[in-house]
């Protein structure tokens, strides 16, 4: 059975922040993701995780002015300094919490500006991956469908491959969000299939499409997809990066299926 992580943003929105730790552990989660840690210090992020027999997967390095609409600075020529700065945060944040992975927003491109900021983008990411190779900790990129997030530069499994291969270094990869690339081109099975062997697949992500409920709503066949992952070995976390159609824990019964089947 595929291992999964809780997403604490999308997740358990029912609680405060900082009580959703506990609550995915009580309903069985070994580990976390979220967007942004960087609201808490450190210390008490960490001491919910060993309080609650948590690991920290992925998180994202900042992304500039969230609040005003910014969706991250690695492919914005201009804003290298800042970008830099803030993947040295997120790395100081991933060797606190433990965790192995961090996520590299690329940002909202002009799409006539698209061959303009590729040379930006490879850079950084070259520059980030050199910096978290010391650590243990791997980059992450992320095709991101145009209609939940339009303007976003990267939106293709192609485009993420072919920049991961640019880069040269093995400590970049491909952070695959199923409820993404069905949006984007489908063809889940032969994705999964052509990418995961190829071992730039470092974290997925899952949510039925089109409403981004739980995996088992909408036109995916979960249980199906989670069984190729499992043929094709996948030994990363796929986080439930869902919002939950009512309660999260009422919803979980998808899971609660998948644990009942793998016993």
């Amino acid at each position: 059975m595929p291992r999964f992580a809780a997403n604490l943003t999308m997740m358990y929105t029912e609680h405060d922040f900082l009580d959703r730790f506990a609550a995915a552990s009580a309903d069985g989660f070994e580990a976390v993701e979220y967007l942004f840690p960087y609201e808490y210090s450190a210390a008490v992020l960490r001491s919910l995780l060993d309080d609650h027999g948590l690991r920290q997967v992925l998180f994202n390095a900042p992304a500039g002015t969230w609040e005003s609409g910014e969706r991250g600075l690695a492919a914005l020529p201009g804003r290298e300094q800042e970008a830099r700065s803030g993947i040295d945060q997120a790395l100081e944040y991933a060797a606190a919490l433990g965790c192995p992975r961090v996520h590299v927003m690329a940002g909202l491109v002009p799409q006539a500006e698209q061959a303009k900021c590729r040379g930006t983008y490879v850079a950084n990411l070259a520059w980030a991956a050199e910096r978290a190779a010391t650590m243990g900790v791997e980059i992450m990129i992320e095709p991101i469908n145009s209609r939940d997030m339009p303007g976003y530069f990267l939106t293709s499994q192609a485009d993420a491959h072919a920049v991961v291969q640019e880069v040269g270094a093995a400590n970049l990869k491909v952070q695959l969000d199923l409820y993404h690339c069905q949006i984007v081109e489908g063809d889940l099975t032969a994705t999964l299939r052509r990418d995961i062997p190829t071992g730039r697949v470092g974290h997925l992500q899952v949510a039925g499409v089109p409403d981004r409920h739980e995996p088992d709503l909408g036109e995916l066949n979960a249980r199906y997809l989670f069984d190729i992952i499992d043929e094709l070995g996948f030994e990363g976390w796929i986080g439930c990066e869902y919002r939950p159609l009512s309660g999260t824990s009422e919803g979980l019964g998808w899971l609660n299926d998948l644990r009942g089947h793998s016993a």
